[in-house]
């Protein structure tokens, strides 16, 4: 399995990892299955946000005897609500289900602590301000009930705040391949990297309903990260694309996808031995027409490079180092076999790129940047 660094907290965390809504209301012989399949395969990271003491236990007894395995996140403000998940902006309730979240896991510490599903403004200011949520995180982070805070949420616009702030260690949100072109979220992606606060990117299929057979995909704004979007392809749409795209993202250290089986996780982890050819999403963006022309999505579909170069690295390197370039960023560049100095200038990715970007001019800003 291979892992990634885990932003500033310097964890390695699998480079898929596994979000368990779709094991909601499954027997405890299911829930053990899927979840300790995953183990052995690898995962380590898992991300559990419900607020019901039942969902809890259930998830609790599969995790027992695993957890030096496991790193387990939990979401600050996630309470139960009835039989259903609900959302609290007051501390000492909030602080009680997390309590209850630590007793059902039968663990004293979560591994990263999330500030719970923050999206409008006025959430933001309540949750981050004086007696807010981020003060009891923290609180809770100096207690070693939590090792590292992050917050999950669907708008830029905030979640650019908070990773700006300088208190999150992490970033939840949704990155997937239909939302290539939401306003901001390249940006916001990029802030990630240069802040070094690590992206777990959400929704890689947007719900589900990338890897639906209807041509015509309606996605909601919670599932793109921005705007209600409409998509269209005759093109088949496969889990691998779906998570290349993503883990090709700056500032992305891993995925969370989410499996109801066995089967449909071990479909995903497909993208590790994956071919080129299998993992190429150039022509399914293309189709979707959700890019920028000019703009490099960092497929590397213009590859071989008749060098050697694997062009989208380098680009994303270079657009990074574009907006900050920081000792992290040179140390990436210089661990590079071939970099941008290394470019004959022949033409050849030019030729091959379906989004007409100017790679040669791109492979000498970048070589003048960390000249």
């Amino acid at each position: 399995m291979k892992t990634r660094v885990l932003g500033r907290t310097g964890v390695s965390v699998s480079t898929i990892s596994f979000g368990t809504e779709y094991l909601i209301n499954k027997p405890q012989e299911h829930v053990d299955q899927v979840l300790h399949a995953a183990i052995e395969r690898g995962i380590n990271l898992f991300d559990v946000f419900y607020g019901q003491g039942y969902v809890r236990e259930i998830y609790g007894k599969a995790f027992k005897g695993y957890r030096d395995r496991v790193m387990l996140t939990a979401h600050l403000g996630a309470v139960e609500r009835g039989r259903d998940s609900g959302i609290s902006r007051e501390p000492q309730e909030a602080r009680h289900f997390f309590e209850e979240y630590l007793r059902h896991f039968m663990t004293d510490y979560v591994d990263i602590l999330y500030l719970h599903n923050v999206d409008t403004q006025e959430d933001y200011d309540k949750v981050m301000g004086p007696g807010g949520l981020a003060d009891l995180a923290q609180e809770l982070r100096s207690h070693g009930k939590a090792r590292f805070i992050g917050l999950s949420g669907h708008t830029v616009s905030t979640a650019r705040q908070a990773v700006e702030s300088g208190l999150v260690d992490v970033l939840m949100f949704p990155v997937n391949i239909a939302s290539n072109a939401i306003e901001g979220k390249r940006d916001l992606l990029e802030a990630c990297a240069v802040n070094n606060v690590a992206v777990i990117a959400m929704k890689p299929f947007a719900g589900g309903k990338l890897l639906q057979p209807e041509t015509q995909k309606s996605l909601m704004g919670f599932q793109t990260g921005g705007a209600d979007t409409e998509v269209q392809t005759d093109l088949p749409i496969t889990a691998v694309k779906c998570l290349d795209y993503v883990l090709s993202r700056a500032g992305v250290a891993t995925v969370v996808p989410g499996f109801a089986t066995v089967a449909e996780m071990d479909e995903g982890l497909g993208w590790y031995d994956a071919s080129d050819d299998e993992r190429d999403f150039s022509a399914l963006l293309s189709s979707f027409a959700v890019y920028q022309t000019g703009e490099c999505v960092y497929c590397n579909h213009c590859l071989p490079c008749p060098v050697g170069i694997t062009v989208g690295n380098v680009n994303r390197l270079g657009d990074l180092a574009a907006h900050n370039l920081t000792d992290a960023l040179r140390e990436a560049y210089a661990a590079l076999d071939l970099n941008a100095s290394d470019c004959i200038q022949c033409g050849t990715c030019e030729d091959a790129c379906p989004f007409g970007v100017a790679v040669i001019d791109k492979m000498e800003q970048t070589a003048a940047l960390y000249a």
